[in-house]
């Protein structure tokens, strides 16, 4: 085999095996009932669900997952022994380091005798144990959502007594209080989505009145809102997401014509777009729960038309899906007609170019030492995204290619 061939083969392994990781499996179905509008967060190597409704009641009990032996386990309900009168739906719930250990949070919502939740709990692993923390600052709220950046949780939008809130506060675990930063740049809403990726908070879709489709980054650093490409598949509420570096995704809901949707959508932090991926195999739903858990997301539960869910499905991502320390990677000429050059010292180091579209590409690229260069002569004009990934570091950049 000659090294053009062998380039050749190489090459159409790896877009094989990239495109063979946008698949779902499904797993172990949740333990009790079928349920929807739970709230769910990871504490090490297990997920949590906890609250939500079935036919019958609000909810209070809670399970963990733990992927590696695909089975859940009856937990500690909210509150503990005392929590009676706290189940609830519509809750926020997030993971935060405290005093050394992750511990994870459930905060708002509505019980079935309050209709506006603002106590906060926390959930210690170590001692099975729940312990009531310093209550919400905001007005009582359900359906409210909550990113975590460097172990602060924001608390944000949702209903309460008074209408629809566009309002956002900061949680300091450290030293259990809560702060206002700015309000969502966005209209008041309701059943969005809300996650976190590489110390931005986000935001998207969501019911104002009228079902919306866009999508926000939240910087803490500047405290400020900035809007980003549009969520592609359609106003809706109720839907779920996850986020694991550089990508981010987002699906199921209802929409205005009450269709509950099983699709899925991912978002490039770098290049500020999206790509639809493999629908979810499950039934459409909306109030489902989702989380990220050993380099898989999940998606679990939810409600369809008078039915409730407790089936579990993993879902395999594409570009980056496992997390490592991300590092800038400075690349030259750019932009670039022919070819693109970068060191790293990095020896066992992959490497992967995407196109706007999330298609990986296919290229020729030399090695001498810790100097790279990459041939792009044949792509055709637009922003790239490269990815250059070893064992313990991830190099993540952009660059143009021009007309020579």
């Amino acid at each position: 085999m000659n090294l053009k061939t062998a380039l050749l083969f190489l090459q159409i392994f790896t877009i094989t095996w990239f495109q063979a990781q946008d698949y779902w499996l499904q797993k172990d179905s949740v333990n009790g009932p079928p349920k929807a509008a739970a709230s769910s967060f990871v504490v090490g190597n297990r997920a949590f669900i906890v609250a939500g409704t079935d036919d019958f009641e609000y909810k209070r009990k809670m399970y963990s997952y733990r992927a590696d032996q695909d089975d859940w386990d009856d937990e500690v309900s909210l509150g503990g022994d005392a929590g009676q009168g706290l189940a609830r739906v519509g809750a926020v719930s997030f993971s935060l380091s405290n005093n050394g250990q992750t511990k994870g949070y459930v905060c708002t919502g509505q019980t079935q005798t309050i209709a506006f939740m603002n106590d906060l709990w926390e959930y210690d692993r170590s001692t099975e144990a729940w312990t009531q923390k310093a209550n919400f600052i905001g007005a009582p709220r359900r359906e409210a959502v909550s990113f975590a950046i460097e172990n602060k949780a924001y608390v944000g939008t949702g209903e309460s007594a008074a209408g629809l809130k566009k309002d956002f506060f900061v949680y300091d675990p450290s030293s259990n209080s809560w702060e206002q930063v700015s309000d969502f740049e966005g209209s008041a809403r309701h059943a969005a989505v809300g996650f976190s990726m590489d110390n931005f908070g986000f935001l998207g879709t969501g019911d104002d009145g009228t079902l919306r489709q866009d999508f926000w980054m939240y910087d803490p650093q500047t405290d400020q809102w900035i809007q980003k490409a549009n969520f592609p598949g359609g106003a809706r509420a109720g839907a779920c997401g996850w986020a694991a570096f550089p990508v981010c995704y987002l699906g199921t809901g209802e929409d205005a014509s009450h269709t509950f949707h099983n699709d899925l959508w991912e978002y490039n932090y770098f290049l500020n777009n999206w790509t639809q991926r493999a629908n979810l195999p499950g039934p459409g739903r909306k109030n489902a729960v989702a989380f990220y858990l050993n380099g898989w997301g999940h998606i679990a539960t939810g409600y369809n038309e008078g039915v409730f869910l407790d089936d579990l499905w993993a879902y395999s991502g594409t570009a980056a899906i496992i997390s490592l320390e991300k590092t800038e990677l400075v690349v030259k000429p750019n932009p670039t007609s022919d070819y693109l050059e970068y060191e790293i010292q990095e020896l066992d180091a992959t490497i992967q170019v995407f196109g706007s579209n999330g298609k990986e590409m296919k290229f020729a690229y030399w090695q001498e030492g810790p100097k790279v260069k990459i041939e792009v002569r044949s792509f055709a004009l637009g922003t790239y995204f490269l990815v250059v990934k070893s064992n313990k570091v991830q190099y993540c950049t952009t660059f143009v290619k021009c007309n020579g």
